[in-house]
């Protein structure tokens, strides 16, 4: 268990490290208690001045939407943050970004498998949605009227 809490230790101080760098490149004065590129960040990215704090002090902080604003605000993706924040690791973020598809991928069929859904029409239901779902969008034209 301590090895398990080392870990994430050293995780969040990496990602504090990180965050740092990313920070001062981009004209935050982390130099001092009163440099005001804490707060400044804080005020631009719309993350409380503590939170910002707790990231900097090597805290762990796994809110999604703090990191997303972090993300926003460094004008990175969000699964970059995620992964230097150690909360997924490269191949979990590939799988996220590049979901399997072709003949390896899961069937609607197989879903409702392991869903559960056994009951015929529920079945059916759920079947029919996701192959609906997985079809492309009608071309409507509308996409190339706006790009004139």
């Amino acid at each position: 268990m301590k090895n398990r809490k080392r870990g994430e230790t050293d995780r969040a101080q990496q990602f504090a490290d990180w965050l740092h760098e990313q920070l001062t490149a981009r004209g935050y004065d982390l130099s001092g208690a009163r440099s005001g590129g804490k707060s400044r960040f804080a005020e631009d990215s719309g993350i409380s001045p503590s939170t910002v704090g707790r990231l900097l002090d090597g805290k762990r902080v796994t809110d999604m939407d703090v990191l997303a604003r972090l993300a926003d605000q460094l004008g990175i993706t969000l699964g970059t943050v995620l992964l230097r924040a150690g909360i997924v690791d490269r191949d979990d973020l590939i799988a996220i970004q590049e979901p399997e598809t072709g003949p390896n991928a899961m069937t609607p069929e197989q879903a409702a498998t392991a869903l559960n859904i056994t009951e015929p029409t529920k079945r059916a239901v759920f079947v029919s949605m996701a192959e609906t779902l997985q079809q492309p969008p009608p071309d409507t034209g509308e996409e190339r009227l706006a790009e004139h």
